[in-house]
């Protein structure tokens, strides 16, 4: 069984389906497919931390009526430590700009409903086995067998651990940052009106608000650590401590309904494009999300890369396509490196003078306009 499609699409997630409804609203066709089932797309928790260019791009191509309708504005971070905590209103700093809170798989959900709506097709539970960039071609395994899919060009966005990166030939500049972090989901409520940073000798933690009921907390943890082996008495504790809780007020507690170790690693592949293949999103560029940027930066090169297409296949233009790479890897830096400057700025060292230097970056971000200006700029910006 060979199957025939104008721009052939792996993953969809928030880059593959993005770039699918925008061909799809052009009268290009398009197939996707994707290893994981329909329910499990749909339901995966990732980040809901979206950026004005993200919010941008979905408006702009009739892509936001469920984040219009459920999205709430953030443009407040709170950050505690041992000289007691201040906020920021980012929203009022560098470019005036907030984020939308909108849980990933409710944007999932929606993009599915629309790209089906648009006439797109996803072959779900379908694992792709191998790729040839040259003549835009997979072959994925199904519950019916082995298949064979083509296309004119071929979008890699199956992720950091997919296989369409593998066919990219060139350097992997890779960071493994040597930190852990127990990323878990209570159902419970907000504790805090802000997206709150707890830096703490024991470690970092964080607080961020998914739902009205449901908050998504991160505790930094030995790298290798079990999660099974927090249980919810010692995950509560250590959140009690970091968040410094006696000092503060409780939090609001309830069920820990998950538990898993983020690694916080980075990737970068140069190029991110090879003859008729071209990667987005974690297949292009992995991010730690110390600063919330994975699905910002999918969805940003999801639109270039439409645009590109839609160049070359209704005005015979692929010079837009011939620099996807160029044009996307300068804001990938520019997200990595900001990524990097949060792990500095949360995580503490082993020595007196790291810490010493950690204080003083707070210190500097409560005290001085200029570095909070830098800090909304690059927060929520790419």
């Amino acid at each position: 069984m060979v199957d025939h499609t104008t721009v052939l699409i792996a993953g969809a997630g928030p880059a593959g389906l993005v770039l699918g409804n925008l061909l799809q609203a052009q009268g290009i066709g398009t197939l996707v497919v994707e290893r994981a089932s329909r329910e499990q797309v749909q339901t995966r928790a990732r980040a809901g931390f979206l950026g004005p260019n993200t919010a941008r791009i979905l408006t702009e191509h009739g892509l936001a009526a469920g984040m219009l309708h459920k999205g709430r504005s953030h443009g407040v971070c709170a950050f505690r430590g041992e000289d007691g905590e201040f906020e920021l209103d980012y929203s009022t700093l560098g470019r005036g700009e907030v984020h939308t809170v909108y849980p990933q798989q409710d944007l999932v959900t929606d993009l599915v409903a629309e790209y089906l709506d648009r006439g797109g097709e996803i072959r779900f539970g379908s694992t792709v086995t191998d790729v040839d960039a040259s003549t835009a071609t997979i072959r994925y395994r199904d519950e019916r067998g082995d298949g064979v899919a083509t296309g004119r060009f071929l979008a890699g966005c199956d992720g950091g651990n997919g296989v369409t990166r593998q066919a990219v030939p060139g350097p992997r500049l890779t960071q493994d940052h040597g930190v852990s972090w127990l990323a878990v989901l209570a159902e419970a409520p907000q504790s805090m009106a802000a997206v709150t940073y707890a830096v703490h000798d024991d470690g970092f933690a964080g607080h961020m608000a998914r739902s009205p009921g449901v908050t998504r907390y991160y505790l930094q943890v030995p790298p290798g650590d079990d999660p099974g082996e927090w249980t919810e008495e010692r995950i509560w504790a250590a959140l009690d401590t970091r968040m410094r809780t006696e000092e503060f007020g409780q939090l609001k507690k309830g069920p820990i309904v998950e538990r898993r170790i983020v690694r916080l690693r980075s990737e970068v592949l140069d190029p991110i494009q090879h003859a008729r293949l071209f990667l987005v999103g974690d297949a292009a560029s992995s991010i730690s999300p110390s600063a919330a940027k994975g699905a910002n930066l999918a969805i940003m090169e999801a639109e270039l890369l439409a645009s590109a297409l839609i160049s070359a296949l209704r005005h015979d233009d692929e010079r837009p396509l011939a620099a996807y790479s160029r044009t996307c890897l300068p804001r990938i830096w520019r997200a990595q490196e900001f990524s990097r400057w949060m792990i500095d700025l949360l995580h503490p060292q082993d020595d007196d003078f790291h810490r010493a230097l950690r204080r003083a970056r707070l210190h500097s971000l409560r005290d001085s306009r200029a570095h909070q200006d830098f800090f909304a700029e690059h927060y929520v910006g790419i």
